[in-house]
């Protein structure tokens, strides 16, 4: 399985929130689920850039990590 260096933010909402009413709700919903755990903020900010479009891999890995997801699984989601 190949895991592309980066990944739009709304791809990863629509995947991990697909109840959601919109894009701009699971992207409230996810910055929300950071807010609430400074540690995986703190993770997430020293490795990369957050203020893009797109998380970076180790990002993507470390929310992954926190939602008990792994990539086999958020890929067939």
């Amino acid at each position: 399985m190949i895991v592309r260096r980066t990944i739009l933010k709304q791809d990863l909402v629509k995947k991990l929130y697909p109840d959601s009413v919109s894009v701009d709700a699971a992207m409230q919903q996810l910055r929300r689920d950071i807010e609430l755990c400074p540690q995986l903020k703190e993770q997430i900010a020293s490795t990369g850039q957050t203020k893009r479009h797109y998380y970076n891999k180790q990002q993507l890995l470390l929310i992954l990590e926190h939602f008990c997801i792994t990539l086999e699984e958020f890929e067939q989601l």
